[in-house]
């Protein structure tokens, strides 16, 4: 069994019920979650032993978002704790033409507090075969980004498996550094490349189109660029609009270009922690599969995020290998 380790903020989640917008709403549903931590707790769904690292509130509200990492199999032995109070964001669904709106209130949270030194990354690293981090960590903090730099580092020297999924959110970069050279800093010790030509753009200053071609040679020049990364995955939306949409994958392994047909989603119940679900798929089937299973599995863990409630993608490896195989009828089964 595979052990992969995870870095980053958990949030908690605040919805009106259903389709509403706060403005019409007197109460709000929670969840908990937060990119990194959806991605962990889809592994350990898969049956993959998984430790996050975060820093949480030092509170009942802290705790609560611990004991439902616990709850999905996450191993919590790294967590500490902060005074300041857990980050939050805010959620309206959106529907149809009417996009889904986000607030965050994460700028003093108990995550934006971690400095290096405050992880034990030798011990936390014991026996780890994969380190996912993303975009996300390093805006948030000046700490939070020298203590993932501590973690890039240490997991590196070991050999372990990195994949880094470098969202850039614009919004978040609000300590006075430079997105573009710390992303850049951070990928020199990543091995797997989760992103698009959008990402590959911001990171390399290029104007590579967004086609098949243009992909191709975008990851192409990242792998050049950057030596220690050996392969490209890119998570292709289509949407028609907040309610459906179509979910293809496609990558780039440093020999073949390869893709997936795309999947319909006719419904959308949820689009938050799709693309943790597709980094989720894809660690999963990069530890079984080979590169083309890998995308089909990722493309189809992405799909069926789509129709479930909240930040976690909770489906079960043999549900996805059904999408995989074709099986996507929805007809009840008994």
């Amino acid at each position: 069994m595979s052990k992969t380790i995870t870095f980053g903020e958990v949030l908690m989640r605040l919805s009106p019920e259903g389709y509403k917008k706060i403005s019409q709403s007197s109460t709000l549903e929670f969840y908990f979650g937060g990119t990194e931590m959806n991605v962990g707790a889809s592994l350990a769904n898969f049956g993959n032993e998984v430790k996050h690292v975060t820093c949480v509130s030092d509170d009942i509200v802290g705790q609560a978002a611990t004991s439902t990492m616990k709850r999905y199999g996450i191993d919590t032995s790294a967590v500490i704790r902060h005074q300041a109070p857990l980050g939050l964001y805010f959620l309206e669904v959106g529907a149809v033409m009417r996009s889904s709106t986000i607030a965050y209130n994460r700028a003093h949270s108990a995550f934006a507090g971690i400095e290096p030194g405050m992880v034990n990354w030798e011990e936390v690293l014991e026996d780890a075969d994969w380190f996912h981090w993303t975009g996300i960590t390093p805006a948030i903090s000046e700490g939070a980004w020298k203590t993932l730099e501590e973690g890039l580092k240490k997991a590196f020297e070991k050999g372990v498996h990195i994949t880094a999924d470098p969202t850039y959110r614009k919004d978040l970069w609000n300590y006075g550094q430079d997105a573009g050279s710390i992303l850049s800093g951070l990928l020199r010790y990543s091995t797997v490349f989760i992103g698009g030509v959008n990402e590959i753009n911001e990171i390399l200053g290029t104007s590579y189109t967004g086609d098949r071609e243009g992909f191709i040679e975008a990851a192409k020049t990242l792998l050049k660029e950057y030596p220690n990364l050996g392969k490209v995955f890119d998570k292709v939306r289509n949407g028609g609009n907040a309610s459906a949409q179509k979910i293809s994958a496609r990558a780039w392994n440093g020999k073949d270009y390869l893709e997936t047909e795309a999947l319909e989603v006719a419904h959308v119940v949820d689009r938050i922690g799709t693309g943790d679900a597709y980094a989720a798929g894809l660690i999963y089937g990069l530890q079984h599969y080979d590169d083309q299973k890998t995308i089909a599995f990722a493309n189809a863990a992405c799909a069926l995020k789509h129709t479930i409630e909240g930040d976690v993608n909770l489906v079960s490896v043999a549900e996805v290998i059904d999408v995989v195989e074709g099986n996507i009828s929805g007809r009840i089964k008994r």
